[in-house]
Order: structure tokens, then C-alpha cells, then sequence
């Protein structure tokens, strides 16, 4: 069988960015930033810890001009030999 097309999930949901962080991801950002001592700190009643989502940027274009040119002397210095 096959399954119905408003359970299926999207390839990328289970990478999706998540604003609640689980209590060892908050405790292991904490101690990142020294805020969180093991042993002598709570795990109960952390503070909150902002999550930010990371946006790749754009790769550069490269310049049409600059491409075309270096073609352009590539077949000049073959024609010669």
C-alpha cells in the first residue's frame, strides 16, 4: 500500500530549525558560554538560552567579464600551437 499524501513528510522536516532546546542541548550551551558549572550548578531552572538559526549566504556570481576572458586567451594560446 501506499501512504496517503497528507502524512508524508518533507525530505529536509527532521532538519528543520527548532526554537525549544532539549535540557542537555540548553546545559551544553550554558557551559559553552560559562554560565553552567557541572556539579555545582542545577539542571533545574536554567535560564534561557536563545537559539538562532544559521542562514547560509549566497555564493558570489563570477564576473562575466573576467570568465569570458580567460576563455577567450585559453583558446588564443591553443590556436597558436
Amino acid at each position: 500500500m501506499s501512504i496517503h499524501s497528507s502524512l508524508k513528510t518533507k525530505s529536509g522536516a527532521l532538519n528543520q530549525h527548532r526554537n525549544v532546546l532539549t535540557r542537555d542541548e540548553r546545559v551544553a550551551k550554558l557551559t559553552a558560554s560559562e554560565r553552567f558549572v557541572s556539579g555545582k550548578s542545577s539542571p533545574l531552572g536554567l535560564p534561557k538560552v536563545l537559539s538562532i538559526k544559521v542562514a547560509a549566504g549566497k555564493k558570489p556570481k563570477k564576473e562575466p567579464a573576467a570568465a569570458g576572458a580567460d576563455a577567450a586567451a585559453a583558446g588564443k594560446d591553443a590556436k597558436k600551437k
